[in-house]
């Protein structure tokens, strides 16, 4: 799930930045290269680049939110997708443009996690495709936490309670130009929050506790389990003869969301992923990349996190002072643009807190 920073602007291009719709995008957009390809009735709903021969990253980047990546792995006789994007309009707006790289059948979709961004495209698929998962997203799909709680509340609950402010500061714009980017984005936002009111969450139909494989033609698809991080029930897609991995929301592009996560786990969880054999990393947001030092990076932050709340917490100090007073401008060098104001990260602190305080899901 990507995050939503915050800004210091006007009025006007807070409430747009603050959207969901525009928020994701901005931080998936980038993701282009020469082998990348616009698809689709809209020439601009996702584009598919190709890592290696066959295996593709999957990025919304038209009107159409879909809030996450998607991975592709286009077998002899099928298609694996990794994760399903955060409505079915979404998802099937995948399926349609993926028409233009391959006809073959999709037999096989994997959620990465349970969180709505990644599972919620799962209904559009008819009832023999797999759809796999780890137990613990089955289960936290089955009892609701997807279109439930602090994840769900923050990226898509609070989206009417988004249209309501900027269609309150339309008056205060008298910039033109400001003011029918605000109505556009008022126009968007309306389209994607009608679009997760159709959604009926549709939890895995085959799940796993530590790992399995998939053998297509030839070809090892690996779906493993290393711990918790983002979730409790992160997998990740290992590729071995391709050298590549899909991680989901375990390991993104940049800084990740971490209202739901297992902090200590997942520094450690990150460990067993970094002694994988692969090239590539096609994250759950983000363009792919194959910087390995990332990883550290991110633990690195992980860390950092978790050591200054733990300190504040120890001392009493509330949530709310804590994410005000913890510094990670140390980070700025290998996260650029994304380190949070003070104040900024605080459903990271709040979660820690619930971690220490033994509130936590």
């Amino acid at each position: 799930m990507c995050r939503i920073q915050s800004s210091n602007l006007a009025l006007a291009l807070v409430v747009v930045s603050a959207t969901s719709m525009v928020a994701c995008r901005l931080v998936e957009t980038g993701a282009g290269s020469d082998s990348a390809v616009r698809v689709g009735g809209n020439p601009s709903n996702f584009t598919f680049t190709e890592i290696v021969p066959d295996i593709y990253h999957a990025q919304g980047v038209g009107d159409i939110v879909a809030m996450s990546n998607a991975g592709i792995v286009i077998n002899d006789e099928d298609v694996l997708i990794v994760d399903s994007h955060v409505s079915p309009a979404a998802a099937d707006v995948l399926l349609e443009d993926l028409k233009t790289v391959t006809n073959k059948p999709v037999r096989f979709v994997v959620n990465t996690h349970w969180h709505m961004d990644h599972s919620h495209g799962n209904q559009v698929y008819p009832s023999e495709v797999e759809i796999i998962g780890h137990e613990a997203s089955r289960a936290a799909m089955v009892t609701g936490r997807s279109n439930s709680g602090r994840a769900y509340e923050t990226f898509i609950g609070s989206v009417p309670g988004r249209i309501a402010a900027m269609e309150g500061a339309l008056d205060t714009i008298g910039d033109p130009e400001l003011r029918t980017r605000l109505e556009e984005t008022i126009k968007a936002d309306r389209l994607f929050f009608a679009q997760t009111q159709e959604v009926v969450p549709t939890p895995p139909n085959t799940t796993l506790s530590e790992r399995m494989s998939l053998f297509r033609s030839g070809r090892e698809i690996r779906i493993l389990f290393f711990g918790r991080g983002h979730t409790e029930g992160d997998v990740i897609v290992h590729l071995p003869d391709d050298g590549v991995i899909i991680t989901g929301d375990l390991l993104p592009e940049g800084l990740p969301y971490m209202g739901d996560g297992y902090v200590p786990e997942w520094i450690e969880t990150l460990e067993h992923v970094k002694a994988l054999d692969f090239e590539w990393i096609i994250p759950g947001h983000g363009p792919p990349y194959q910087d390995r030092e990332k990883i550290d990076h991110l633990q690195a932050y992980l860390r950092d996190v978790w050591t200054q709340t733990v300190s504040f917490h120890g001392s009493g100090t509330d949530p709310e002072k804590t994410a005000v007073g913890i510094d990670l401008t140390a980070h700025a060098e290998h996260f650029k643009g994304a380190i949070d104001p003070p104040g900024g990260i605080g459903l990271a602190v709040l979660r820690i807190f619930e971690l220490l305080d033994g509130t936590a899901n």
